[in-house]
């Protein structure tokens, strides 16, 4: 008995213990994500190890001479306290793994990786994580990533797209440097190559019709059937392929397939095509030069043999494609033969990650554009204040495996708020006003009081706040008619004022409708900053005399459920779209302070949430953007079943 006490004390975080046990994946997450950017490291391993132990194979290493491997910070905590320097916790997985035996075996002298998004619409938080792996990992390796457009398919690319996906992949903190490289550099050497597989008898010319194709393919069940010209000569096929590349032949009368097996049971390995036929379409890049366009999976792996690429990471939905990747390498004289490594992608509930449906979000005017603060663009979110380090925080607390799940969006949030809670500079804002006139302070006289930028961290200084005799506070601090526990400004009741006096209300006044419109309430002179007699409630304010106004932006989910369409017959995710997931107020009350801030500044509001000046906010008209809200215990109060 006492044995197993010991090992059960050894296993054990240490953490309060009402978390010991938790097993609500939000809220061990949100104890991960404290754990390790407070500087808890060693804790927060050790609870992720004891949360899926298989799947992430967390490893607890402790250095006690010589020189570690230096780590990334994007994919791992690094201990910030002297007492657990001694103790270095690295967040391992499968990946890592792999490179590291690489390394020390000799296979390779540097890690080379690259980040392939096609330029044919935004960047989302899904495509977050394959970038934060693939430059996260050289990072730490000392190695290099190239920034590749896979241009391969002109006719859904675009100029736009190509420059919002490099402004992303900058804002989220990682440079290409030099190494910026489109798959169309290589459209000649594609050719080539191409060529060289007629010649060798491995691919070959089809002129069946896409319905032909399609039914000569096969199914998951049944074999294919191989085309009636899969035999034609390799002078035929040469003299054929160079009628396509001349435009002498019509849009999708031939394409070049690979001969590889129609009866193969991965149905990628059926003869794929590698190069159709598109007369009228201009490439970004090269313009009208090309009239044949090189399939993706067959110009991809070759990229990644011409860049050097070491270790071609993606997804699980191109695994299926390894086959072909590794036959394409394996049949034409490529210099290097990179490996093909899958992780699972990020899933993300509440939202839709699905280009189509984002394009479909768009065109069809359910958002504002591709950077509306509601979608999971990454432009989106950065017009929404999600700062980029939270993030990086967030695919390094997601670990990398090859195990698919959907993540809640509140984890996303909890990341958000730890990023902001430590740099966020504190505001006083009023969003729904309620008068209130000190009838006790002196009609023409203004104090100016301190208060503190950031109550944890007093290096970011102080600010001065007038008060005056008429301020405004938020409608919901004032109840006529109380609950139990309700410690802020009632009838005949006292509450302190931020920063300033306590006062207590002493008459309301409605309008007709029997509406309250004011409070007439008295100060107790001397209690300002804290001072004099204690009261439990504490609420924000704003003089009305020197208030700036603002239009403030409530963002919320764009869905209302976690799986949108997912309950739908015709899974038309468009009919779970949260009407109330953006609300503007009007005329907001702020710290006059807040005129100084620039577009892209972030604050906490107190006692509201986290915002940001939006882009297209001016001095004549400030605009904030709601990026999370602030966990509200008085809701939980609410909430709360009476017994």
């Amino acid at each position: 008995y006492r044995q197993r006490r010991r090992r059960r004390a050894r296993t054990r975080c240490e953490l309060p213990r009402r978390h010991r046990g938790c097993r609500n994946p939000a809220m061990r997450h949100s104890l991960i994500m404290m754990l390790s950017i407070y500087g808890c490291a060693t804790r927060a391993a050790l609870l992720r190890a004891q949360r899926r132990p298989a799947a992430s194979g967390t490893l607890i290493r402790h250095v006690t001479s010589g020189t570690p491997r230096r780590v990334s910070p994007v994919l791992v905590a690094e201990p910030s306290t002297k007492d657990e320097a001694a103790t270095e916790v690295i967040s391992t997985n499968f990946i890592r793994n792999i490179i590291l035996k690489d390394l020390d075996s000799g296979k390779h002298a540097e890690i080379v990786t690259r980040f392939p998004p096609e330029p044919n619409g935004y960047l989302h938080i899904g495509h977050a994580k394959s970038i934060c792996i693939n430059f996260g990992f050289t990072q730490e390796f000392g190695g290099r990533t190239f920034m590749r457009f896979d241009d391969t398919n002109p006719e859904k690319e675009e100029r736009e797209y190509i420059d919002a996906i490099m402004r992303d992949v900058k804002w989220l903190g990682f440079d290409w440097q030099e190494r910026l490289t489109h798959a169309s550099d290589y459209f000649d050497r594609f050719h080539e190559f191409a060529v060289h597989l007629i010649r060798e008898g491995k691919a070959y010319v089809d002129s069946l019709s896409p319905d032909e194709m399609r039914e000569y393919r096969g199914t998951l069940t049944t074999k294919g059937v191989d085309s009636p010209y899969r035999t034609r000569s390799i002078e035929e096929n040469l003299a054929l392929f160079e009628s396509m590349t001349n435009g002498e032949m019509e849009d999708g009368s031939a394409v070049l397939r690979l001969k590889i097996d129609m009866a193969s049971p991965n149905m990628n390995m059926r003869d794929p095509a590698i190069y159709r036929i598109k007369r009228n379409a201009p490439h970004p890049q090269t313009g009208d030069k090309w009239k044949v366009y090189p399939m993706y999976d067959y110009a991809h792996s070759l990229t990644d043999a011409f860049e050097g690429i070491t270790h071609s990471l993606c997804t699980t939905e191109f695994e299926a494609h390894r086959p072909l990747y590794e036959w394409v390498l394996e049949n034409t004289p490529v210099p290097c033969k990179p490996r093909q490594i899958e992780f699972s992608r990020l899933n993300l509930q509440w939202t839709v990650l699905s280009k189509r449906k984002l394009i479909q979000l768009v065109r069809e005017g359910h958002v504002d554009g591709w950077d509306d603060p509601r979608m999971p663009t990454l432009v989106g979110l950065r017009r929404r204040g999600v700062p980029p380090e939270s993030i990086r925080h967030f695919v390094q607390s997601l670990g990398i495996s090859k195990a698919e799940g959907n993540i809640d969006y509140s984890i996303f949030e909890d990341s958000m708020r730890l990023s902001l809670d430590d740099v966020a500079p504190r505001v006083m804002a009023v969003l729904r006003p309620l008068r209130v006139v000190i009838t006790t302070w002196p009609e023409d006289e203004t104090e100016l009081l301190e208060g503190a930028n950031h109550p944890k961290r007093p290096e970011m200084g102080t600010r001065q706040v007038p008060f005056s005799r008429t301020l405004l506070i938020e409608r919901s601090d004032f109840e006529e008619d109380p609950p139990k526990k309700f410690f802020r400004l009632k009838p005949g009741g006292e509450v302190r004022l931020r920063f300033g006096y306590v006062i207590r209300c002493d008459e309301v006044i409605k309008n007709e409708d029997g509406e309250v419109i004011e409070l007439r309430c008295s100060h107790e002179p001397g209690t300002s900053g804290g001072k004099g007699k204690k009261v439990k409630g504490i609420i924000h304010w704003v003089s009305e005399e020197h208030a700036a106004r603002a239009t403030v932006r409530l963002y919320d989910r764009l869905f209302k459920v976690p799986q949108p369409g997912a309950d739908h017959e015709d899974g038309d995710f468009r009919r779970d779209l949260n009407p109330d997931s953006l609300e503007i107020l009007e005329d907001c009350a702020l710290e006059p302070g807040v005129t100084a801030m620039t577009p892209g500044d972030r604050m906490q509001f107190e006692r509201t949430g986290y915002f940001c000046i939006d882009q297209e906010s001016t001095e004549e008209n400030l605009t904030f953007n709601r990026i999370v809200t602030l966990r509200d215990g008085w809701a939980k109060v609410l909430c709360k079943p009476s017994s």
